[in-house]
């Protein structure tokens, strides 16, 4: 069972060091991609597919990893996912895909969710990702390069603008 609190502390130290380059990339230079997110239900997979699209139409390299809660289904099996069982009680996690992804040097790392998730944001931590966007909260602003804030807890929302802010991105 994973301790919240010891992922907590965990979360803070790898924060600090951490020494990734963070910088944002103009958009259409940006070549490899990242996406995360928690599974909630079809309409949530269906929006994370549809932006991995868009971002590909746009010939970009796109990854996705997501959060799959217990007594959910991994839709498709077209992503890479992990559950809690893929973390230790001390936080540290033991499936190769979360490795592999952490240690990737996106140059936009998108997380998805309408609200945080430590688990997720332990990863973003963990991330060498150049430019980290996420949805706006005031006390998650060191875990993000471009925040954005959107009026509803709305995904699709949230994806529409994170594509429309970074598209602009120069």
């Amino acid at each position: 069972m994973l301790n919240k609190k010891i992922l907590g502390y965990r979360t803070s130290s790898i924060l600090k060091n951490n020494k990734a380059k963070r910088l944002s990339t103009n958009y259409k230079d940006a070549g490899s991609i990242g996406i995360i997110y928690t599974s909630e239900d079809w309409g949530k997979h269906h929006i994370v597919k549809e932006f991995k699209k868009s971002l590909e139409d746009d010939g970009k390299e796109v990854k996705v990893l997501t959060l799959l809660p217990k007594g959910l289904e991994n839709f498709e099996f077209l992503f890479d996912f992990f559950t809690t069982k893929d973390i230790s009680f001390w936080g540290n996690f033991t499936a190769e895909q979360v490795h592999k992804f952490v240690n990737a040097t996106f140059d936009y790392l998108f997380y998805l969710d309408t609200k945080s998730n430590l688990l997720i944001k332990n990863i973003l931590a963990l991330s060498k990702a150049r430019c980290r966007v996420g949805k706006y909260e005031e006390t998650d602003s060191q875990f993000f390069e471009l925040m954005i804030n959107t009026r509803s807890d709305s995904t699709s929302e949230l994806v529409n603008e994170m594509y429309k802010y970074t598209k602009i991105l120069n």
